[in-house]
């Protein structure tokens, strides 16, 4: 299963089965449990304890994504024009990525598809101020569909900070102590929690849940799969801004949020606000297209 094996990996049964059942006819677990081929996928990952590869044929993030006004529009007007299968036949779904390169429909889409109503181009014009600070939301679609539900007015954040602290400390040759403390109100009760870890982001996210969990005890269960940093103007040394990307899972779905800032860890705690706050949004299955594709037209392809 996703080509797991020692060394250089084994032959990718995920594809292989989709292969023989979409492309030569071959029935090997009927369409039925074919629909339910990404799942499993991402069920093998979650139990060894990996982040599912984006870029996995059928069955990947990034499998049925698109990007760009006249790649978006040529989708729309029919996805076998970019889209070897259904995505839904694997279990998959399609998505457009939004960037300053996005036009109107793409912003309304995901509009419609969070149910939100905003003014298109007004968000793209925030799109691309955003971009210019260092954002960067093509792998943060959590993050993009919290900044639709602000400017739509429908936003209820998680709660309201008050102040968070990180102590990192060394005393000669021993090891490095983390600590993290957060001051947050919930529902208009002021809540205060400790924590230490293995590093300032696992710190604070450790404090962070403790707090909030006590409101919202199934947050407890999503899990941070990924976390990258990223330096965005190197010439500036250690006083480069920094990108956070962080991607977390509830088991079943994967979902990006970003940071930025100058402060890597206030980077990380916009990032991690975020991938916890997008858990308790009314939806989570978003539908990027209104009607489901025909999959008799990828009957030739």
């Amino acid at each position: 299963m996703n080509g797991v094996g020692e060394r250089t990996g084994n032959a990718n049964l995920v594809t292989i089965i989709a292969n023989l059942e979409l492309k030569l006819g071959v029935e090997v677990l009927g369409r039925e449990r074919l629909a339910r081929l990404t799942e499993t996928a991402h069920f093998v990952d979650e139990l060894l304890n990996r982040a599912p590869d984006p870029r996995q044929p059928y069955v990947g993030k990034l499998a049925f994504t698109h990007k760009g006004g006249l790649h978006a529009a040529g989708v729309r007007a029919d996805p076998a024009t970019f889209e070897h299968v259904a995505p839904d036949l694997v279990g998959n779904r399609g998505e457009m990525l939004v960037s300053e390169l996005a036009g109107r429909h793409a912003i309304e889409e995901k509009a419609e598809a969070a149910g939100v109503e905003v003014d298109a181009v007004r968000v793209l014009e925030q799109v691309k101020a955003l971009e210019h600070a260092g954002y960067q939301f093509e792998a943060a679609d959590a993050s993009f569909e919290l900044l639709l539900r602000r400017e739509a007015g429908v936003y209820e954040p998680l709660f309201v900070l008050e102040s968070w602290r990180v102590i990192v400390e060394q005393h000669g040759d021993n090891e490095v102590n983390t600590e993290a403390t957060i001051k947050i109100r919930v529902d208009g009760e002021r809540i205060v929690r400790h924590a230490e870890g293995n590093g300032p982001v696992n710190a604070l996210d450790t404090a962070l849940r403790r707090a909030i969990c006590e409101k919202h005890p199934h947050l407890a269960d999503i899990d941070l799969v990924n976390y990258k940093v990223r330096i965005l103007d190197e010439a500036k040394g250690t006083g480069a801004v920094t990108r956070v990307l962080i991607d977390a899972s509830d088991g079943q779905d994967v979902w990006g949020t970003i940071g930025v800032h100058e402060n890597v860890i206030a980077a990380s705690w916009q990032a991690l606000v975020d991938s916890l706050a997008y858990a308790e949004q009314p939806s989570r299955v978003r539908v990027l297209r209104t009607e489901s594709a025909d999959t008799s037209r990828f009957a030739d392809a």
